[in-house]
């Protein structure tokens, strides 16, 4: 099991130029989350969904790691059996800087899946053909992300990569979607990088706390690491 466990949100990736959801000017005020990301949306606004997703991979085409992105996967390569990554975000930038492994637990954005069998498809940065079914049981295939009141598989590896986890790294995350605080109450030594404090994460339970973009903050969270490694 990895000793240090980095956990990021959309913080890390809003550098890149990916728009987050709930900041000011994020695609929340020009979309319903109910209309686009809900259990149901697919059965109501299928083609507003489709189009959602399709313009999320165009800007992702668009996008480029930065720099926090490409200093955890360094520590990674040199640390391969203590470091694990895992992130919220469904974009591919962990990937693109050369992650050996991302454990994504909402989806992956240049996917698409059956809605039905387990069948998945890499579609890269293209639009997804309305009209093509899935090759193996002829239903509808839709984008491999996890909506808001789905079950989301991944959290089961998520609980068992914390459980032996000596070192969280919390960065770009606000704790409204995963509240790392549960997380922080039992594991050693945690450090919290965000642009600004947050109504749900409680600062008590992470000995290091760093406000400031990820980019800038990386250099200190690498050295912490490597301190306690």
């Amino acid at each position: 099991m990895a000793k240090v466990v980095i956990f990021s949100g959309s913080g890390i990736s809003a550098e890149s130029g990916i728009s987050t959801f709930r900041d000011t000017g994020g695609l929340w005020e020009n979309h319903k989350i109910e209309d686009v990301c809900l259990y149901n949306s697919l059965d109501k606004n299928r083609d507003l969904v489709l189009k959602f997703y399709d313009a999320r991979r165009v800007e992702l085409a668009k996008a480029k790691p930065n720099k926090a992105h490409f200093q955890i996967t360094k520590l990674q390569k040199k640390y391969p059996d203590d470091i694990a990554i895992i992130t919220q975000n469904v974009d591919d930038l962990f990937e693109r800087a050369g992650a050996l492994q991302t454990i994504h637990l909402h989806g992956f954005l240049t996917s698409i899946k059956c809605t039905i069998c387990d069948y998945k498809e890499d579609i890269g940065y293209t639009k997804q053909n309305p009209d093509k079914s899935c090759p193996q049981c002829g239903n509808f295939l839709r984008p491999d992300i996890i909506f808001f009141g789905e079950s989301a598989p991944m959290y089961d590896l998520l609980f068992h990569t914390l459980s032996d986890c000596e070192i969280l790294v919390v960065i770009g995350s606000g704790g409204a979607v995963v509240n790392t605080d549960g997380f922080a109450t039992y594991i050693p030594y945690c450090i919290l990088n965000n642009l600004e404090p947050s109504t749900y994460i409680n600062t008590i339970y992470y000995e290091n706390i760093i406000y400031a973009k990820a980019t800038e903050a990386i250099d200190e969270i690498i050295r912490a690491i490597e301190a306690k490694l």
